[in-house]
């Protein structure tokens, strides 16, 4: 049976309707036009009375302030003397149109748009600081051979930097740099002889972000502004399998997390760092000098994991830096010895392991995977080349032999490794930890070479000697290099710790589910609770009057 076609109205009904949309909103954008047009031109025709009508109420208040002014006995001389002028206005020959005149040409002066105009251009000492940056760039931007040099010495900088901006102090915050299209831009060598020079020649000290643009032949030099340090731990707004390393600068990502300080409430973008089984990057490297805050990091990632996960803690530096964790719930092992570490860590092995048979035999049978392996496994390691020495003192087995198993087949198994380590101990990291670990973090200062031989990449702005703790750079595998700034996660136990940042740190804690000893868990509360502490040293317990009668006789 043939179907019958639907009727016309149907059919063309929407591409109707449709098309009276789009009339409608170009009918709208017209009409917004011609009234912004409208209003454009009634401000620049009526602009000499808008002016006069301003001036004529600012003449009118200071006549009230004068009047207000004026002592009650003095204001009927004031009234004869301003009936006096006008009487001798009205009877001067064309007095009252002098008058007039007088009083608009008062009116439009006190009118006047009274704010500083801004300079059309740099001023002296600006136009010197960017000739000499522009002769310091000939010898890298000019050959023999062009016939028409960009760059030549004594030549119009105008042209080679159309843009620029200035900070407050005069030094350059901004600047737009054109160069000739046979400069070498794709070679990093080239780029970083430039880079430097622009460094050293803007003022050293900050900062600078690079942009090239290779297929216009432009250079964009930007001064970044420094990261927020005042960021302490808390509860960040995340799925299970992403972790906050850090935050960086809003143009690089595109994403932002509502964080507290205090009372104030700000968005800030964050570098987020996804484990899990289809995580491209598992596992995590992190370097530093000592101060640093490597340990910081490792303790904003314990935090983080305790929410969704157990966690395994292996310490090399024996400095009691993740003392608040033990007997805490989710807290599976916190090892300061050697004997501990290579205990825990074979036992990660083997959990890796068993959990990699399970897993198997569920998907071979068609089942789901069984609970017991979804729950992700964390293995933290601070310094462990430290135990690295010692096994090799005692003629036992290496640590780090033991996270080859963990390290391969933990995305499979839910089992992440973050390794955390100083400077000088990177040639004694194994190579498995080299090869697996593909997210990597830098904090404190270093050299650009450090940076791209860790990272894999040069970033793309000026490393500075002198950082907070905390501050870095992060890449997660191939992507982009990012600033990172770790939030303020300091050890609780630590007597240098202020209250706010101790405070925020043991709201994080899980619930302590291990009993400790009277002694150590009568030195935690008094961490943990020192108000009360204080208050009940502050305040002691009444004695009877009885006891102290019976005492003194």
């Amino acid at each position: 049976m043939a179907r019958r076609p639907l009727p016309r109205i149907l059919s063309t009904g929407s591409a109707q309707i449709a098309r009276s949309r789009e009339l409608a909103r170009a009918q709208f954008a017209r009409s917004r036009e011609l009234a912004r047009t409208a209003t454009d031109s009634a401000s620049d025709v009526l602009h000499p009375l808008i002016t006069i009508t301003r001036g004529l109420r600012r003449l009118a208040s200071a006549g009230r302030r004068k009047w207000a002014d004026t002592p009650k006995d003095r204001r009927g001389m004031l009234l004869f003397l301003v009936a006096s002028v006008i009487l001798v206005v009205a009877l001067v020959p064309y007095g009252p149109l002098l008058a007039v005149i007088t009083l608009m040409a008062a009116a439009a002066w006190q009118g006047r748009d009274r704010a500083p105009r801004e300079p059309d251009g740099p001023d002296e000492s600006q136009t010197e600081r960017l000739r000499a940056l522009y002769e310091a760039l000939v010898p890298y931007f000019s050959t023999a051979d062009d016939p028409a040099p960009l760059y030549a010495h004594g030549g119009e900088w105008e042209k080679a930097f159309p843009e620029y901006e200035f900070d407050g102090t005069g030094r350059i915050s901004g600047l737009l740099i054109r160069y000739p299209a046979y400069f070498t831009d794709g070679e990093a060598q080239a780029r970083a002889r430039i880079e430097h020079l622009l460094t050293a020649k803007s003022g050293r000290g900050r900062e600078y972000h690079f942009t090239w643009d290779e297929m216009g032949n432009e250079l964009t030099v930007a001064v970044l502004a420094p990261l927020p340090t005042d960021i302490a731990a808390q509860r960040f707004v995340t799925a299970p399998g992403e972790t906050v390393l850090g935050f960086t600068d809003p143009t690089q990502v595109q994403r932002t997390l509502p964080l507290t300080h205090g009372e104030i409430h700000r968005d800030v973008p964050p570098v987020v760092w996804r484990t899990g089984i289809r995580s491209t990057e598992p596992h995590l490297l992190a370097l530093g000098q000592p101060g640093s805050g490597t340990s910081t990091l490792l303790r904003s990632i314990a935090l983080q994991a305790l929410r969704y996960g157990d966690v395994v803690i292996v310490e090399g530096g024996s400095t009691g830096e993740y003392a608040c964790l033990i007997g805490r719930d989710g807290v599976l092992a916190v090892e300061c010895g050697l004997a501990g570490a290579l205990a825990s860590l074979e036992w990660a092995a083997t959990e890796t392991e068993r959990r990699l048979i399970a897993i198997n035999r569920t998907r071979q049978a068609g089942n789901p995977p069984p609970d017991d392996t979804k729950r992700p496994l964390w293995i933290l390691l601070d310094r462990p080349t430290a135990f690295s020495h010692l096994a090799a003192a005692d003629n036992r087995k290496d640590p780090q032999s033991l996270l080859q198993v963990p390290l391969r087949h933990g995305r499979a198994a839910n089992v992440t490794v973050v390794v955390a380590d100083q400077w000088d101990a990177m040639d004694t990291l194994s190579d498995a930890v080299r090869q697996h670990t593909r997210a990597r973090v830098v904090l404190g200062p270093a050299t650009a070479e450090q940076l791209e031989t860790v990272l894999g990449a040069p970033p793309h702005t000026t490393p500075v000697t002198d950082v907070p703790p905390g501050r870095g750079y992060a890449r997660l595998g191939t992507g982009p290099v990012h600033r990172l700034q770790v939030p303020a996660t300091p050890d609780p136990y630590d007597d240098a710790t202020s209250d706010a940042q101790r405070q925020a740190v043991l709201d994080l804690l899980p619930e302590r589910t291990t009993p400790v000893q009277a002694e150590s868990l009568e030195k935690l509360e008094r961490l943990e609770k020192p108000e009360k502490v204080e208050k009940a040293d502050q305040e002691p317990e009444p004695v009877p009057a009885d006891a102290v009668a019976a005492e003194t006789s």
